[in-house]
């Protein structure tokens, strides 16, 4: 687990460094995901075409097909339009955490409010440099998701190998304190005498 974390961190280390190669490999496993997931979409519809949900499934598959492809061949487009949908999304998160956190004034008023304005201000920034930012934004949010996830991965198997270890070293203490209860004749019941005696 935590090799596989190493394997992760190094990934997003070199994606946060060529952002745009790490963009157009987002895309491709993107539209690749799309495109498989459409085929197999497609063929669980037909298994069950005497189904309710037919051709909505059937819809649904080859929507996902469509874009899949239109990604896989023109991957600079797929990124501008996700680019644009990840500004949007953060711009319109951002708005709603800022109302909510004026509207309510709960008990975390100010952490909802930094991260409602750091929404705003991220989606801004975004869509101020858009398309150009379509470039870098995507690889550099994919590279930063690796990265996090292998630094948890880290810290999970090093604690993991920890907690083995603890394990590991009670079982042994106890192996050798229940061995010094047996006596040297490797009896460790007290005699009695028969009724009688």
């Amino acid at each position: 687990m935590a090799l596989l974390g190493v394997v992760l961190v190094l990934a997003g280390l070199v994606g946060l460094v060529y952002t745009g190669v790490a963009t157009l490999t987002t895309m491709f496993l993107f539209g690749w995901l799309l495109l498989v997931g459409g085929l197999v979409g497609l063929v669980q519809a037909v298994q069950s075409r005497k189904s309710n949900y037919f051709w909505l499934a059937v819809i649904v598959a080859a929507v996902n097909i469509a874009a899949g492809f239109v990604i896989l061949r023109r991957p600079d487009v797929g990124a501008e339009a996700l680019t644009m949908f990840a500004a949007l999304f953060f711009l319109i998160g951002g708005l709603f955490r800022l109302a909510g956190a004026l509207v309510v004034r709960g008990a975390n008023f100010g952490l909802t409010l930094v991260q409602g304005a750091f929404g705003v201000l991220l989606g801004l920034l975004v869509l101020w440099s858009w398309p150009s930012s379509s470039q870098y934004v995507i690889g550099a949010f994919f590279s930063l998701a690796l990265l996090f996830d292998g630094l948890s991965l880290v810290a999970l198997g090093m604690s993991a190998r920890r907690i083995i270890g603890l394990v590991k070293d009670t079982d042994t203490d106890t192996g050798t304190g229940t061995g010094s209860d047996v006596g040297a004749g490797g009896d460790s019941t007290p005699h009695r005498p028969a009724p009688g005696q």
